[in-house]
Formats: C-alpha cells, sequence, structure tokens
C-alpha cells in the first residue's frame, strides 16, 4: 500500500454550542489539516497522486472555504445574523468540532475522486482529530 500527505494550513474561527468549556465563545485557531491518500498501485506517472493536484483542488477548497472563516452550527443564533450583515462564514449541520471539521475535508476529498485514507486536524500543537472513512 502507497501513501502520500498533503499538509494544508488555515485559520479559523469557531465556537461549541451546548458546551460548558472555554470553546463555548467566539474563538480562532490556527489549524493544520493533513489529508493522507492511498493506493495498492501507483499511476502512469508513478505516483498515487501528484502533490500539485491535491493542492489544486483540495488546498484550494480549503483556502476559498474554510480559511479566514468563523465555521458554525446551523443553529447557532449568530447565523441570522451574520447573513443579514453579509459576513463570512461557512455553515455545518454539527458542533464545529475539530473532528466535524475533519469530517467535512474528509468528505469534500471524496466528493473531488481522490483516494483519501484519512484526514487529520490539528486545531492546536498538541490536540488533533482525525476522520477516516467506513470503506
Amino acid at each position: 500500500m502507497y501513501s502520500v500527505t498533503k499538509e494544508i494550513h488555515f485559520c479559523y474561527g469557531h465556537r461549541l454550542l451546548n458546551y460548558e468549556g472555554k470553546c463555548k465563545y467566539l474563538h480562532g485557531h490556527n489549524g493544520r489539516v493533513q489529508v493522507e491518500l492511498r493506493s495498492e498501485k501507483l499511476d502512469k506517472r508513478e505516483m498515487v497522486f501528484d502533490f500539485s493536484d491535491i493542492s489544486r483542488v483540495i488546498k484550494s477548497w480549503v483556502d476559498e472555504t474554510l480559511d479566514h472563516t468563523l465555521i458554525l452550527c446551523e443553529k447557532d443564533p449568530l447565523v441570522p445574523m451574520l447573513r443579514e450583515k453579509k459576513e463570512r462564514f461557512f455553515v455545518i449541520e454539527t458542533n464545529p468540532t475539530a473532528e466535524a471539521i475533519a469530517k467535512l475535508i474528509y468528505e469534500y476529498t471524496v466528493s473531488q475522486g481522490f483516494p483519501v485514507h484519512a484526514v487529520t486536524l490539528w486545531e492546536t500543537e498538541s490536540s488533533f482529530a482525525t476522520y477516516r472513512g467506513c470503506a
């Protein structure tokens, strides 16, 4: 089994609803995501996937969609006000935990046809979450 991993850095803000710690308040992170692709065979270039292709698709999406963006749960009471003020934000169905953001990036990577094995989101230098699909 071959694997390649692309690391992408981005900044984002969030808060957690129904949470009794510091993360219940709006705050930001300098996130680091690692996208691991796997394949039993190499392509005609002798690669799992070209790093520049991963950047062109996945890094570009992260930069355009999540970088310098407030990621909120669809139930967050700030959503209507931010929408009205035309502020930049991204809504997900669940609390925007590191686990949920890793899954979001994983699902986007799969939707683009990449043989993704795992996505790991480092929220801080010492805390990270990984999402692997069921397949």
